[in-house]
């Protein structure tokens, strides 16, 4: 089974066209081209299979709570300082997952450590 990846509004929307554009024009950085390949491997892996292995796909219960909807969590990088996460959901229609978030992960081991992620919303119906 594979799902429609699609992205939050805003800023997810809004930093993955960056990315693409800056990419498509050759002006982008090192650091952003690294972002930009990691992330798009995790979308292409999480669109075939949400629970790859490399992904370490797992739901975050503080942040389900917040939303009001099943949040999850996909690795984009693993073993360095800050690694890079992705936060998602299953929907709006039955086959997509909306990324809704990206950013460090937290320091989980202090209370209330997803209490400073903010996602972003879902696109509308159309």
């Amino acid at each position: 089974m594979s799902f429609a990846i699609r992205m939050g509004i805003p800023e997810m929307l809004a930093l993955w066209t960056d990315l693409s554009q800056k990419n498509t024009a050759g002006t982008i950085s090192k650091q952003e081209l690294s972002l930009y390949n990691k992330w798009g491997k995790a979308m292409r892996l999480l669109s075939q299979d949400p629970s790859y292995p490399s992904l370490h796909t797992h739901d975050i219960e503080p942040l389900t709570k917040r939303y009001g909807i099943k949040v999850w969590q996909s690795y984009l990088e693993n073993n360095t300082s800050r690694a890079m996460r992705m936060y998602w959901v299953y929907g709006p229609d039955r086959q997509d997952i909306t990324i809704i978030g990206l950013e460090p992960h937290p320091e989980d081991k202090k209370n209330g450590a997803y209490d400073k992620v903010n996602l972003s919303d879902m696109p509308d119906l159309d």
